[in-house]
């Protein structure tokens, strides 16, 4: 079932994004963190969160890795990349 949030159409069956009918590539973590993200609407997830959401308990990465995957996911995204707004000390959240 296809998620459509804002100018985004997340396939989540077929691992495919769109913008503007335009598709996205993204890696494997790429869309499984806007997933999470677009899962969660509103809410603030913290580094661990994701971390724990992307690999589940069993993670050898450090949680700056989740920085480094957002910027890269914005970048991405172009102009939806706007959506996904950094809550200072706290984490991540896609707006609603």
């Amino acid at each position: 079932m296809p998620i459509a949030v804002h100018d985004l159409v997340i396939q989540p069956d077929q691992h495919t994004v769109y913008r503007g009918g335009e598709p996205i590539e993204l890696s494997r973590t790429e869309f499984g963190l806007l997933s999470l993200l677009v899962g969660r609407p509103g809410q603030v997830l913290s580094r661990q969160d994701i971390l724990s959401g992307l690999y589940g308990n069993q993670h050898a990465v450090s949680d700056r890795a989740v920085d480094v995957q957002i910027v890269g996911l914005r970048r991405k995204l172009g102009p939806a990349g706007k959506y996904i707004e950094t809550v200072r000390g706290m984490g991540y959240r896609f707006k609603e």
